[in-house]
C-alpha cells in the first residue's frame, strides 16, 4: 500500500521507496545533482533506474520521507492514483539514426496532458519513433509506433502477470490524428472501464469489434476497410 506521501512501502514491511518524475526519462545536470545530493543526506542504500525511466530510492524510513519529498521537490511530485504512470520514449529523430517520427515530442506531449488525469486504473504510454519499437509501445496501455507514413496506435497492451500485445487500432495517421485517436480511445476507457480494470482486460471484456462499432466508425481519418 502506498503510503499518504505517495511512497511505496518495501518487502522488509519497514522502508519505504520513493519514485521520482521524469518525464520521458530527460533528466538534467542539477537534477542529478539534486539525486545525489539527498542520496548522501538520507544514506540511501540503493538508487535504481525503473523500466519506465524514472528513478527509484529504495530503503528509506518512514521517519525520513517527508523531509526527503521536500528536499527532493518537484523530482517527487506524489501521484494521485489511479493516473499515468509514465509515458515510455525512444530518442526518435533528435539523436537516433533509424527514427523516422519524433517520438520525443509527442511522447512529451502526452506526458503533459495526462499527467494527473484519473483514470479506471493505472495507465502507461510507450512511444517509439521506428518500427524498431524501443518504447515498448506494444505492451503498454497506449502504444504509438512511427513509420515512414505516419504513426500507429495501439491499445490494451500489457507486460504485467498476464502480458498482452495492445491490439492495432490505426495506422499511418498524421501526429493530430493520433494525439485525437488516443485521447478518445482513453474517455471510451474512463466511460466503460470498471474501477481497476486495466486496459487489457478492458479490451479482452468488450472486445475489439465494440469498439470499432462505438467509436472507430464516427472517426473520419480512420479507413474502416483497413482496420483489422
Amino acid at each position: 500500500m502506498p503510503h499518504h506521501t505517495g511512497a511505496i512501502l518495501q518487502k522488509d514491511g519497514k522502508t519505504f521507496a520513493v519514485v521520482t518524475r521524469v518525464p520521458g526519462g530527460f533528466i538534467t545536470p542539477e537534477a542529478l545533482e539534486i539525486l545525489a545530493a539527498v542520496g548522501r543526506k538520507y544514506k540511501v542504500p540503493i538508487m535504481k533506474l525503473t523500466s519506465g525511466q524514472r528513478f527509484m530510492l529504495i530503503g528509506i524510513p518512514e521517519k525520513d520521507l517527508a523531509a526527503l519529498y521536500r528536499d527532493l521537490g518537484p523530482l517527487a511530485e506524489k501521484e494521485t492514483a489511479p493516473c499515468v504512470k509514465y509515458v515510455q520514449i525512444c530518442l526518435g529523430t533528435d539523436v537516433c539514426k533509424y527514427g523516422v517520427q519524433d517520438s520525443t515530442g509527442i511522447g512529451l506531449e502526452l506526458e503533459k496532458k495526462y499527467h494527473q488525469g484519473a483514470f479506471p486504473a493505472k495507465i502507461k504510454f510507450g512511444v517509439s519513433g521506428c518500427l524498431r519499437c524501443c518504447g515498448e509501445s506494444y505492451t503498454r496501455d497506449v502504444g504509438l509506433i512511427g513509420t515512414t507514413k505516419g504513426w500507429t496506435v495501439v491499445f490494451g497492451g500489457n507486460s504485467g502477470r498476464r502480458p498482452a500485445m495492445g491490439i492495432l487500432i490505426a495506422e499511418n495517421l498524421s501526429k493530430s490524428d493520433a494525439l485525437d485517436l488516443i485521447d478518445r480511445l482513453l474517455d471510451y476507457y474512463r466511460e466503460h472501464a470498471t474501477p481497476k480494470e486495466r486496459t487489457a482486460r478492458f479490451m479482452e471484456r468488450i472486445g475489439f469489434e465494440r469498439i470499432k462499432s462505438d467509436l472507430l466508425t464516427l472517426l473520419p481519418y480512420i479507413r474502416l476497410s483497413e482496420v483489422r
